[in-house]
């Protein structure tokens, strides 16, 4: 099915990445976070008015994206499958991707299948194309792992994943899963750039799929950093466009969002040109210690958060920062 190309702007939305087990990953994508609803326990709040949610992603298959990337965290699966149905796309013509949260993964691996279902049913969607572990709960996460790929034999999922999984995370699923994740789904953006995480994905087949590429969690906007806006002024680009075919061009799919339609197009185009390896080097090269450490502190922060060992958080465990 990803023979078709849906384009727009001359920009193909299905362009894809191969992935370890047949699949394929699209290399763009939507991202609904925040997209009619901002959980409780979300890092940022925002006192501004939410866009209609469903007009959001009606707005985003208008201009051609068909990836969608969901969670259960994003409290809003309910109205953005009630967009997808009314959108009248096929659901062939869709590549859906789910999260199970820390308070289900705490919970076990059968609160772990019930929220595949759960999910399902909100979308709309009849099977997820990929689905992800959140994030790494301490002493939870493998068992949770093991379930979806239960729900995968069982047809209700496509492909396997995680996100924001370290080297160490990753290292222990090796030998206890069936098959390694197909995608780790982190942030990647020129202010973190974690190249021994990249290698050791690139070298276990684990594709990576990049969130935050235009705002860094510990220092806000990348947009604005002067070797961004340098390399798009230069290329007469806007400094989205820079970080999104920075990202792929890197190898990793990119996920952004937007409430403006207008802004949706231009995200998108990001195909059928390339950046200089200079520019490439040069943006390859921005990360700095603080980020580094600003880093490992969401990680551990986010590893327990909204479940009970979140009271008591277990030790800090050795990881791999870069």
């Amino acid at each position: 099915r990803f023979e078709v190309l849906w384009t727009a702007m001359g920009t193909p939305f299905l362009e894809t990445f191969p992935l370890a087990d047949g699949t394929a990953l699209p290399k763009l994508g939507f991202g609904t976070y925040k997209v009619g609803a901002v959980p409780a326990s979300a890092s940022s709040q925002t006192a501004a008015p939410l866009a209609d949610p469903v007009q959001v992603i009606k707005d985003a298959l208008d201009v051609g994206y068909r990836c969608f990337d969901c969670a259960q965290f994003y409290c809003n699966e309910d109205v953005v499958g009630q967009a997808f149905k009314a959108s009248g796309v096929p659901r062939a013509e869709l590549y859906l991707v789910g999260k199970v949260w820390g308070d289900k993964i705490y919970d076990g691996p059968e609160a772990v299948k019930a929220q595949v279902q759960k999910s399902i049913d909100d979308l709309q969607c009849e099977y997820l194309d990929l689905f992800m572990v959140h994030w790494p709960v301490p002493g939870k996460h493998v068992e949770a792992y093991k379930a979806l790929e239960e729900e995968k034999a069982a047809g209700r999922i496509r492909s396997v994943a995680v996100a924001n999984y370290t080297i160490e995370d990753l290292q222990e699923l090796q030998g206890k899963v069936g098959m390694m994740p197909t995608v780790n789904q982190i942030e990647i953006n020129p202010s973190l750039f974690r190249t021994d995480t990249i290698k050791f994905c690139q070298e276990n087949n684990v594709a990576l799929m990049a969130y935050r590429v235009f705002l860094n969690s510990g220092k806000g906007t990348v947009m604005q950093h002067p070797t961004v806006v340098d390399v798009a002024t230069k290329l007469g680009k806007t400094p989205t466009q820079i970080l999104g075919r920075w990202c792929i061009q890197n190898g990793f799919a990119h996920i952004p969002k937007s409430e403006k339609k207008d802004r949706m197009a231009e995200n998108a185009a990001i195909f059928g040109w390339e950046l200089p390896v200079e520019a490439m080097q040069a943006l390859n090269s921005l990360t700095t210690e603080p980020d580094l450490e600003a880093f490992r502190i969401t990680y551990f922060k986010c590893i327990v958060r909204d479940t009970p060992l979140a009271a008591s958080p277990p030790e800090p465990h050795q990881i791999t920062v870069t």
